[in-house]
C-alpha cells in the first residue's frame, strides 16, 4: 500500500516540477513573474539609453534630409523662399530620361566594377605579403596606407597636375624615351576613366590592406602549422585557408568599395571638375547632381537628383545584405526575446 501511494503521489506530480528535484530532493524556485516584469523593463530602458542617442543622431542627419529632398523634389525650387511651384514627379521623370545621368550611372556602374577587380586582388597580395615576418614591416604598412588618409582636395590637385597634358608624367616618359607614350590622361574620353580607376586604386587599396591584414591576423596558427606539416605549399595554405577563412572580411570591403563607389564625388570634381568630367567620360551621379542642381541654380532638381542615388544605394545595399552577407549575419542573434537568455 506504501509503494502504491508513493506512486501515486508522484503520477500526480507535474513534469517541470519533477525536472526541477535536484539531488538533495529540493524544488527550484521559479523566478516570479514580477520580477520578470522588471528584468524586462530593465532591458529596454538599458536599451533606450545606450541606442536612443546614435538613434536621435541618425534621425536627424540622415532620415530628416532624406525627407526634406524628397519633398523639396516635387518643387520647381530656385533654393531661396518657400517652394512653391509644385510639378509633381517631373523632375524624376527628367531624371530618368536624361542621356546625362544615365551616362553618370554607366560611369558609377564601371568604377564599381573596376575597383573590386583592381583593388581586390592587389589589396590581397599586398596583405598575403605583410602578414609574413619581415624587415621594415610596419613601415611598409604605414606608406601603403598613407595615401588614404591623405585629403582628397590634395590628391586631386596632385594628381591632376602630374597628369596635365604637359604634367611630370608625360615629361618623365619623354625624358626616358618613351615620349610615344605620352597621352592626353584626363581629357581623352577613351583613357580618362582608367586614370580615375588607376588613381581610386592607389587611393584606397590601403584601407583594404588593413582590413585583409586584420582579418589574417584572426586566423589560428595552428591551422597553417597542420597544413604544413600535411606537406601544404604555401599558396595551398593561402588558397584552402587563408581566402576561405578571410571571406567575411572580403564580402565587407567590398560592400563598402560599391557604396562608395555609387557616391563617388570629391576626385572627379576636384580633378575634371563640372563640365570636363561629362566630356572626358568620368562624370558620377553626384557630380551630375552639382552640375545640374546647385550650380544650374535648380535646386528642387538636384534634391531630386540626391534622392535617386539614395534610393540606388539603398536597393544595392539592401540586395546585398540578403544575397550576400546574408551568411555572416544570420548567426549574429543568438538571443531568446522572451527569456533574454542565449540559445545553444
Amino acid at each position: 500500500m506504501s509503494n502504491t501511494r508513493e506512486n501515486t503521489t508522484t503520477g500526480l506530480l507535474p513534469k517541470s516540477g519533477l525536472a526541477q528535484h535536484g539531488g538533495s530532493g529540493a524544488v527550484a524556485s521559479l523566478p516570479s513573474p514580477r520580477r520578470r516584469r522588471r528584468t524586462g523593463w530593465a532591458m529596454r530602458l538599458e536599451i533606450l539609453l545606450l541606442a536612443g542617442p546614435a538613434a536621435i543622431i541618425f534621425l536627424a542627419f540622415v532620415i530628416f534630409p532624406v525627407v526634406i529632398a524628397a519633398y523639396y523634389g516635387f518643387f520647381r525650387w530656385q533654393g531661396y523662399g518657400p517652394a512653391t511651384d509644385f510639378i509633381g514627379l517631373q523632375n524624376y521623370v527628367t531624371i530618368l530620361q536624361d542621356s546625362a545621368f544615365q551616362q553618370a550611372l554607366m560611369h558609377n556602374g564601371l568604377i564599381v566594377i573596376g575597383s573590386l577587380v583592381l583593388q581586390g586582388p592587389v589589396a590581397i597580395l599586398l596583405a598575403l605579403l605583410l602578414n609574413r615576418k619581415m624587415r621594415g614591416q610596419s613601415v611598409i604598412r604605414v606608406l601603403i596606407f598613407v595615401p588614404y588618409v591623405i585629403a582628397e582636395v590634395v590628391v586631386g590637385t596632385g594628381w591632376s597636375l602630374m597628369l596635365a597634358t604637359n604634367g611630370a608624367l608625360n615629361g618623365f616618359l619623354k625624358n626616358v624615351g618613351l615620349g610615344f607614350l605620352a597621352n592626353d590622361w584626363l581629357s581623352n574620353p577613351s583613357i580618362a576613366i582608367w586614370t580615375l580607376l588607376a588613381i581610386l586604386t592607389w587611393k584606397y587599396v590601403g584601407f583594404a590592406v588593413i582590413l585583409f591584414l586584420a582579418g589574417l591576423q584572426g586566423i589560428p596558427e595552428e591551422l597553417y602549422e597542420a597544413a604544413a606539416l600535411d606537406g601544404a605549399s604555401y599558396w595551398q595554405i593561402q588558397r584552402r585557408i587563408s581566402l576561405p577563412l578571410l571571406g567575411p572580411t572580403l564580402r565587407i570591403w567590398a560592400f563598402l568599395s560599391i557604396i562608395g563607389a555609387l557616391q563617388l564625388f570629391d576626385l572627379v570634381y576636384i580633378i575634371w571638375g563640372q563640365y570636363v568630367a561629362s566630356t572626358a567620360g568620368t562624370s558620377t551621379m553626384a557630380t551630375y547632381m552639382v552640375a545640374n542642381g546647385r550650380n544650374a541654380g535648380n535646386f528642387g532638381y538636384g534634391n531630386a537628383v540626391a534622392v535617386v542615388i539614395f534610393l540606388i544605394s539603398l536597393i544595392v545595399a539592401l540586395f546585398y545584405q540578403r544575397f550576400v552577407l546574408r551568411r555572416d549575419t544570420e548567426g549574429a542573434i543568438t538571443g531568446d526575446r522572451r527569456t533574454g537568455r542565449k540559445k545553444r
